[in-house]
């Protein structure tokens, strides 16, 4: 236990802040002082420079100068927004004594603290984007617990996995923020940094060892959920799991300041259960991101037009976690076929038109549970309840989905109307800036505010009477906030002032004076503004613990309205964009009529109205593999992504870019695109190659998709052929995955005449007067040639380097022609170096089986057995 703090030299409010801050020794303190929030010491100075914001030195405290930086208190959501974007969390230091009766500084205490992984405040966070808190348990015997959370989503989840796997287990979950242990291993703790590494996003946050603990997170998980046994989420074993939870839980109830009431959800997740995504596969298909980091163009972007922000986070999991079981894409294929009706004449477009406009009832319920909410927010939560029994109007609700979606979207009774008559139609933002209330609920605060409401007709009538008392015509009786009520009386009427009138203030040209009787009554003024502040401040906290009771039911509505906002955006994209319904089959396949890239094609008809070439394709237990060849820029690259997106799309239960599409069982998605240097970890383009070459052949199944573009480039041209052709052969013998493999390497066309299920597929082109015409076209059989100098001279390489080249490919070529003897890549490798032949050997090599009697060949059966050693 460490030693208490001696504060004894400090100032007390100096003392104050240092205790505090003992507290949160990792953690930015913005400690309130007045208008601003003030921040001291090494958080001023960081502060400072992350904030581009002036750092001063005033006074001493324990003989040093006190070094500080502020943010004014009306604009610290920027602020705030700002540092969390550099990885930082914060303190909210607010004052929670009466300065009035202090006896030295107002009491103080942190109110929540701010955190990448706990943000509910919509200033902070993308109303696209989930903030997640990941918990990480390093158990023994080279397992890991994994306890995740959205604060505004409340639903916790569970999972256990070998450290190996934690890669892909961080890409699916993406969080915002991970916890773990101090005691971790130093190779462990390494490992987590070289995932921060690899995702700037990422905030890594240390939690003591004895916060990880099993038996403390079961029960802890069974409070949170009110129940006896975790049996009921198939949860009661999954040790580790827990140990994670106890450490996430304990965290988030640090950060908010209070219990999570709204998390009463659980689930349970396996890695088998979800489609593997691995990172390389999300990246290299664009599916959030694009290559560069943008959040467009990319597949969320063109699908996301939901109406609500809550719609669209609900569409990104949707696209993220894409279930292996086809039961639940199935449903939302119904769903959208539903909502489409026939010819588009369904209640999609109607839906959209009253979503519009829609709060994020999810967000706002959650910092109701955690008594965070604005007034504003609550106006926009009662509005929406409103439009809420307006969608229950809709004619018909097909299929057992929409149906239990249609059943949520019932407003909880009463909430709407205690939202009504509790709050005014248009409130202040802040509940400390009073206007909030409605009139009518308190008679109390009734009272005080007819009181602040006469007072602008007291003081006319004030006005009106000194003017007449003392025959000064330009008298003025005026309130300003720093110098309360006051009559002033210019320098040229001075000597008509009563003996009455004290002077408050002075001027240029006036004097400000104060009588007996305003004095009273700017007692009671003021008296009655700051106790009207207080009370409102009070029934707003009332009307915070009613709402209590209603939270659940508005969590089951935000989940009814987001998911019904995101079957209606795919039912518009697959109406707009002209996409069909796949077919789910028990058969392994992929067969797709004219599919198209979808973001290739919106981009195209977006930029130049021009039409994409749809393509075909089939892939099945006789034809696993597809050996694609032709020109770049030719398409095969766009070619083999679309057939991904469009299984991804398939299987999260959208309909697809193509005329017909047959989807058989897929249990991952795993691309080798593209490559750059990784100069920091010391791994060139190649290495990087082979890395995630090799990843891919440990871990796809003959159920997976596997895109493999342009194996072997970055080593000499024989050992890139050679890795190349061992590669395909692997996929293609062992494997078996279902593979589209992109090539260069002319002499893979010879794979298919001794591998069964490979074919040979070209991307056409044309050639023209010198110039090159890419089809785009996938056509049966090798292509006849890569056209690499006609695409240089489209890229604008000089006349001079172009014609070199056209030389050095015809010598090269007819060099190659002249001396042709080609090693069988695909034959079987030998099992051991060149050797004489055995007398076994020999002997055997001498028989021919067909020519012989019965008698002899047990002859010389007897034979060999003798030359056997």
């Amino acid at each position: 236990m460490a030693a208490p703090l001696d504060l004894s030299a400090h100032t007390p409010m100096m003392a104050q802040y240092l205790a505090i801050k003992a507290e949160h020794p990792d953690t930015l303190v913005f400690y309130r002082m007045g208008d601003f929030y003030e921040l001291f010491f090494a958080d001023a100075e960081k502060a400072s420079r992350l904030l581009d914001i002036t750092l001063t030195r005033r006074g001493q405290s324990a003989g040093q100068p006190v070094v500080m930086a502020g943010v004014p208190f009306h604009s610290m959501e920027g602020y705030l927004a700002r540092l969390i974007r550099h990885g930082e969390s914060v303190a909210i230091c607010e004052q929670v004594g009466d300065v009035a009766t202090s006896k030295g500084p107002v009491e103080r205490k942190v109110v929540r603290v701010v955190t990448p992984g706990t943000l509910t405040d919509s200033e902070l966070l993308s109303d696209k984007t989930e903030s997640i808190l990941l918990a990480v348990h390093q158990a023994p015997r080279n397992a890991c617990g994994l306890a995740w959370l959205s604060v505004t989503q409340g639903e916790l989840n569970l999972a256990e996995c070998a450290p190996d796997e934690l890669d892909d287990w961080l890409a699916r979950i993406n969080p915002s923020e991970l916890i773990y242990s101090a005691d971790v291993t130093p190779t462990f703790e390494q490992r987590l940094k070289a995932l921060k590494a690899a995702n700037r996003n990422l905030t890594l946050s240390q939690r003591p060892e004895w916060q990880f603990d099993s038996a403390l997170g079961q029960r802890k998980l069974l409070e949170q959920l009110r129940a006896a046994s975790l049996g009921a989420w198939s949860a009661a074993d999954l040790a580790h799991a827990h140990a994670a939870a106890a450490a996430l839980l304990a965290y988030a109830e640090h950060t908010q300041g209070r219990a999570l009431s709204h998390v009463q959800q659980l689930r349970v997740q396996h890695s088998d259960a979800l489609i593997d995504l691995p990172v390389t596969t999300r990246r290299n298909l664009e599916l959030v991101q694009t290559l560069r980091g943008e959040d467009s163009p990319t597949l969320f972007s063109l699908l996301d037009t939901c109406m609500t922000g809550m719609g669209s986070r609900t569409l990104k999991r949707w696209l993220l976690e894409l279930p292996r079981e086809r039961a639940t894409a199935s449903e939302r294929l119904d769903a959208i076929a539903t909502l489409r009706g026939d010819r588009g004449a369904g209640p999609w477009h109607s839906l959209r038109a009253q979503l519009k406009g829609t709060s994020d009832v999810e967000r706002i319920t959650a910092r109701i549970a955690l008594r965070q909410a604005r007034p504003r927010e609550l106006v926009a939560l009662r509005l929406t309840l409103q439009k809420a029994e307006q969608v229950m109007t809709i004619p018909r609700w097909d299929g057992a989905y929409l149906t239990d979606i249609s059943r949520h979207l019932t407003p909880p009774p009463g909430c709407a109307a205690l939202l009504e008559r509790s709050l005014l139609e248009e409130p202040a933002a802040l509940v400390r800036d009073g206007g909030v209330i409605a009139a009518g609920l308190d008679p109390e605060l009734d009272e005080l505010r007819a009181i602040q409401t006469n007072c602008d007709s007291f003081l006319l009538d004030l006005e009106t009477r000194e003017k007449a008392r003392t025959g000064i015509a330009n008298l003025r009786v005026q309130f300003n906030k720093v110098h309360g009520f006051y009559i002033e009386v210019t320098q040229g009427q001075l000597d008509k002032v009563p003996e009455d009138y004290r002077r408050r203030q002075t001027l240029k040209n006036a004097e400000r004076f104060i009588t007996p009787e305003l004095k009273a009554f700017e007692d009671k003024a003021l008296s009655a503004q700051e106790r009207a502040l207080a009370r409102e401040k009070w029934l707003f906290e009332q009307l915070l613990d009613r709402l209590q009771a209603f939270v659940p039911a508005l969590t089951q509505l935000a989940r009814a309205v987001a998911a019904l906002d995101a079957l209606c955006a795919l039912a518009e994209r697959s109406l707009t964009l002209n996409w069909c319904a796949p077919q789910f089959v028990r058969e392994p396949c992929i067969e797709i009529r004219a599919g198209r890239h979808p973001v290739v094609e919106a981009r195209l008809a977006e930029l130049s109205g021009g039409a994409f070439i749809a393509n075909d394709t089939s892939l099945g237990p006789r034809q696993r593999m597809q050996i694609i060849t032709g020109p770049n820029m030719g398409g095969k690259s766009t070619y083999m992504r679309q057939v991904a997106l469009i299984v991804l799309l398939a299987s999260m239960g959208s309909y697809v870019p193509a005329t017909a599409c047959r989807l058989g069982p897929i249990d991952a998605i795993h691309t080798r695109i593209g490559a750059a240097d990784d100069l920091a970890n010391a791994q060139s383009t190649f290495m990087l190659e082979m890395t995630e070459a090799a990843q891919i052949l440990h871990s796809a199944t003959p159920q997976s998709l596997v895109l493999m573009d342009e194996v072997g480039r970055g080593t000499s041209t024989f050992d890139g052929l050679a890795l190349a052709s061992g590669i395909a052969a692997q996929l293609h013998d062992k494997t078996q995955a279902f593979t589209l493999f992109a090539t260069h390497y002319f002499e893979l066309t010879e794979f298919p005449a001794s591998h069964h299920a490979a074919v040979n597929v070209h991307v056409s082109a044309a050639e023209a007067g010198g110039d090159i015409v890419f089809l785009h076209e996938i056509q049966a059989g090798p292509a006849s040639r890569s056209y690499g100098i006609q695409v240089a001279r489209l890229a604008g390489m000089p006349a001079p380097v172009l014609n070199h080249a056209r030389h050095a490919l015809a010598a090269l070529e007819s060099g190659a022609s002249a001396s042709r003897s080609q090693v069988d890549l695909f034959a079987a490798p030998p099992e051991s170096a060149a050797h004489p032949p055995s007398a076994v050997e020999a002997r055997l090599s001498d028989i021919n089986p067909d020519a012989l009697s019965p008698r002899e060949a047990l002859d010389i059966l007897y034979a060999l057995k003798k030359l056997s050693p």
